[in-house]
């Protein structure tokens, strides 16, 4: 399956002009045969603090629906995270808050909460969707926790896709239990600083190297207001090798990953067989 990373400096706040520029980029990962294509975190805004409540977006969201259509005008599927704004007791009847923890944040009425929202669209159709379960440091203070870690499922496809977002890199349960759920893939959007370009590349391997599983690891490259990016975007076979490495400039990379090699690594090394599930 060829899989790609749009790897692209984020125009900060700058909404229409970033979601012009991801699909020009994606429309060029398409006519490379890509079928899976993943946005780096927050790509439409990045992380645009001072006009958050600008920056979100409100489900039904005009812009996710133009992400529906490119996806379903070329076949194709398409993942990324965006931010997300939802009203409190859209929440509360739904019986997803839960807890104490997701309500430290809301806007200045006391009405709304926000999130961290990977999506993933398969020909146009909403797969799924993953709120960031462990925002990062400052995130805590503008975003509220996801309370559910579970595979995408694509229906076309037969495929479970784990999904998770930048700092949850550092989680290896967070891979681990999206492993073993099934997911035939990871795929990790991010907004990975400089200067963590070391821990990027290791912990991205190994999330693939540890689950002998394929590891599509998409980053953003440029600057924003309080830090830059190096990108080195990275598409990682069940091996732990890397097959396509972005660098730090803005393009696309794409390869076709072999999905069905991971049943030979784990016969080959039997991680799984051989876990002591009585101990941990």
């Amino acid at each position: 399956m060829k899989v790609a990373c749009v790897q692209m400096d984020v125009l900060h706040c700058r909404k229409q002009e970033n979601l012009g520029k991801a699909l020009h980029m994606a429309l060029e990962a398409v006519r490379k045969g890509a079928e899976i294509i993943v946005l780096p975190e927050v790509f439409s805004t990045g992380f645009c603090y001072e006009y958050f409540d600008h920056a979100a977006e409100t489900l039904p969201s005009p812009l996710l629906e133009n992400l529906a259509c490119f996806s379903e005008a070329n076949d194709c599927i398409l993942m990324g995270s965006v931010i997300e704004k939802v009203a409190s007791e859209e929440i509360s009847n739904s019986g997803k808050l839960g807890n104490s923890e997701n309500s430290t944040l809301s806007d200045s009425s006391n009405s709304s909460f926000y999130y961290n929202l990977g999506f993933c669209f398969e020909s146009g159709a909403l797969a799924g969707n993953y709120r960031k379960t462990h925002p990062f440091k400052n995130e805590n203070q503008y975003f509220s926790r996801g309370n559910s870690i579970k595979p995408i499922i694509l229906k076309k496809q037969n495929l479970k896709i784990g999904f998770q977002i930048c700092y949850e890199l550092r989680f290896p349960e967070i891979a681990r239990k999206l492993t073993l759920a099934g997911s035939d893939f990871l795929v990790t959007t991010a907004a990975f600083p400089n200067p963590r370009s070391e821990h990027w590349k290791i912990l991205a391997k190994a999330r693939a190297i540890e689950n002998q599983i394929p590891h599509i690891a998409c980053n953003r490259t440029g600057s924003a207001p309080d830090c830059t990016y190096f990108g080195n975007s990275m598409i990682i076979d069940a091996w732990g090798e890397v097959k396509a490495n972005a660098g730090n400039k803005e393009c696309v990379i794409v390869y076709d990953l072999d999905l069905s090699e991971k049943a030979d690594i784990r016969k080959s090394i039997p991680v799984f067989e051989d876990r002591r599930t009585e101990l941990y």
